[in-house]
Protein backbone atom coordinates (compact mmCIF):
# COMPACT_ATOMS: atom_id res chain seq x y z
CA UNK A 1 0.00 0.00 0.00
CA UNK A 2 0.95 3.56 -0.62
CA UNK A 3 0.63 6.29 1.66
CA UNK A 4 -0.88 9.86 0.49
CA UNK A 5 0.35 13.35 1.43
CA UNK A 6 -1.29 16.01 1.79
CA UNK A 7 0.29 19.77 1.74
CA UNK A 8 -2.23 23.11 3.04
CA UNK A 9 -1.24 26.04 3.92
CA UNK A 10 -2.69 28.09 6.59
CA UNK A 11 -2.69 31.80 7.58
CA UNK A 12 -1.03 30.73 10.97
CA UNK A 13 0.09 28.60 13.75
CA UNK A 14 -3.29 28.28 15.35
CA UNK A 15 -5.49 27.20 12.50
CA UNK A 16 -2.94 24.90 11.16
CA UNK A 17 -3.07 23.04 14.90
CA UNK A 18 -6.77 22.96 14.27
CA UNK A 19 -7.11 20.94 11.52
CA UNK A 20 -4.03 18.74 12.70
CA UNK A 21 -5.66 17.95 15.74
CA UNK A 22 -9.38 17.31 14.01
CA UNK A 23 -7.12 15.18 11.26
CA UNK A 24 -5.64 12.83 13.82
CA UNK A 25 -8.30 12.38 16.34
CA UNK A 26 -10.47 11.54 13.50
CA UNK A 27 -8.05 9.22 12.46
CA UNK A 28 -8.59 10.35 9.12
CA UNK A 29 -4.88 11.19 9.35
CA UNK A 30 -1.82 8.79 11.05
CA UNK A 31 0.25 12.28 11.68
CA UNK A 32 0.75 15.42 10.62
CA UNK A 33 3.27 18.14 10.47
CA UNK A 34 3.61 21.86 11.09
CA UNK A 35 6.33 23.73 9.68
CA UNK A 36 7.77 26.78 10.08
CA UNK A 37 5.98 29.87 8.71
CA UNK A 38 7.27 30.77 5.01
CA UNK A 39 6.57 33.41 3.13
CA UNK A 40 4.09 33.54 0.29
CA UNK A 41 3.12 35.60 -3.12
CA UNK A 42 -0.04 34.86 -4.82
CA UNK A 43 -2.77 36.71 -6.97
CA UNK A 44 -5.97 36.74 -5.28
CA UNK A 45 -9.77 38.49 -6.47
CA UNK A 46 -7.07 40.68 -9.08
CA UNK A 47 -4.93 41.60 -6.34
CA UNK A 48 -0.88 40.88 -5.78
CA UNK A 49 -0.81 39.07 -2.43
CA UNK A 50 2.22 38.53 0.21
CA UNK A 51 1.63 36.78 2.78
CA UNK A 52 2.80 34.68 5.76
CA UNK A 53 1.97 31.14 5.90
CA UNK A 54 2.14 27.78 7.76
CA UNK A 55 2.01 24.72 5.72
CA UNK A 56 0.40 21.66 7.54
CA UNK A 57 1.32 18.08 6.02
CA UNK A 58 -0.89 15.41 6.42
CA UNK A 59 -0.14 11.80 6.45
CA UNK A 60 -2.76 9.36 5.22
CA UNK A 61 -4.05 6.35 3.10
CA UNK A 62 -5.34 6.90 -0.52
CA UNK A 63 -8.73 5.60 0.85
CA UNK A 64 -9.28 8.22 3.01
CA UNK A 65 -8.26 11.21 0.68
CA UNK A 66 -11.95 12.26 0.36
CA UNK A 67 -13.07 12.52 3.66
CA UNK A 68 -9.53 14.52 4.79
CA UNK A 69 -9.92 16.62 2.08
CA UNK A 70 -14.17 17.53 3.24
CA UNK A 71 -12.07 17.49 6.88
CA UNK A 72 -9.30 20.41 5.94
CA UNK A 73 -12.16 22.37 3.99
CA UNK A 74 -14.79 22.36 7.22
CA UNK A 75 -11.97 23.67 8.74
CA UNK A 76 -9.84 25.59 6.85
CA UNK A 77 -10.08 29.63 7.25
CA UNK A 78 -9.99 29.99 3.54
CA UNK A 79 -12.11 30.34 1.40
CA UNK A 80 -10.58 28.61 -1.31
CA UNK A 81 -7.52 26.67 0.29
CA UNK A 82 -5.10 25.17 -1.43
CA UNK A 83 -4.91 21.47 -1.02
CA UNK A 84 -2.57 19.40 -2.51
CA UNK A 85 -2.09 15.34 -2.85
CA UNK A 86 0.85 13.52 -3.69
CA UNK A 87 1.31 9.58 -3.24
CA UNK A 88 4.65 8.72 -1.91
CA UNK A 89 6.16 4.93 -1.28
CA UNK A 90 7.43 4.58 1.95
CA UNK A 91 9.04 1.91 4.25
CA UNK A 92 6.78 -1.04 4.95
CA UNK A 93 6.79 -0.61 9.02
CA UNK A 94 5.82 2.98 8.86
CA UNK A 95 3.02 2.05 6.44
CA UNK A 96 2.07 -0.45 8.05
CA UNK A 97 1.37 1.44 11.08
CA UNK A 98 0.05 4.14 9.41
CA UNK A 99 -2.79 2.11 8.09
CA UNK A 100 -3.16 0.61 11.42
CA UNK A 101 -3.84 4.16 12.47
CA UNK A 102 -5.91 5.37 10.06
CA UNK A 103 -9.70 4.44 9.91
CA UNK A 104 -12.64 5.40 7.87
CA UNK A 105 -15.11 7.86 10.05
CA UNK A 106 -17.18 5.55 12.11
CA UNK A 107 -15.27 2.90 12.27
CA UNK A 108 -13.42 1.32 15.27
CA UNK A 109 -9.99 -0.37 15.75
CA UNK A 110 -10.19 -4.16 16.69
Amino acid sequence: MQLLILLTNCPDEASADRIAEAAVTSRLAAATNRFAPIASLYHWKGQLCRGREVPLLLKTRPDLAEPLVALIRAHHPYETPAILRQPVDGNSDYIAWLAAETRPAGIESP
